[in-house]
């Protein structure tokens, strides 16, 4: 599992093939290196949904499995996004720890082993 933020750069039409079998693509641009990289990543299945909610220039962070396969002595990559969220939207200022829950206490001195 990998997660990358950036802004929607591009939003593809969704794709259906003979079999039933449906992705939709877009493609996020960072800014973390020297250079803005744009990034293509894809939703499959029911995933395609999660894109319905984009527009270009959102701030999204993307959480996605990397896919490798090879194909007449071809390599090929896919970027497998599996959740999009609005850049900050995942739990708010992170730099404030959780407020004190006397329940999360461990009570017994015994180790665990």
């Amino acid at each position: 599992m990998y997660e990358l933020s950036g802004t929607v750069k591009v939003i593809f039409d969704e794709q259906t093939f003979g079999s039933g079998f449906n992705k939709r693509e877009f493609v996020v641009t960072t800014t973390d290196d020297k250079y803005p990289q744009d990034i293509k990543f894809e939703c499959l299945k029911e995933k395609v949904e999660l894109v319905d909610k984009l527009n270009t220039g959102d701030k999204v962070k993307v959480t996605f499995d990397i896919n490798g396969r090879e194909w007449n002595e071809k390599y090929f990559v896919n970027l497998k996004a599996f959740r999009i969220e609005a850049a900050g939207a995942a739990g708010g200022n992170n730099d404030e720890p959780p407020p004190f829950d006397p329940a999360d206490e461990i009570l017994d001195e015994e180790p665990p082993f």
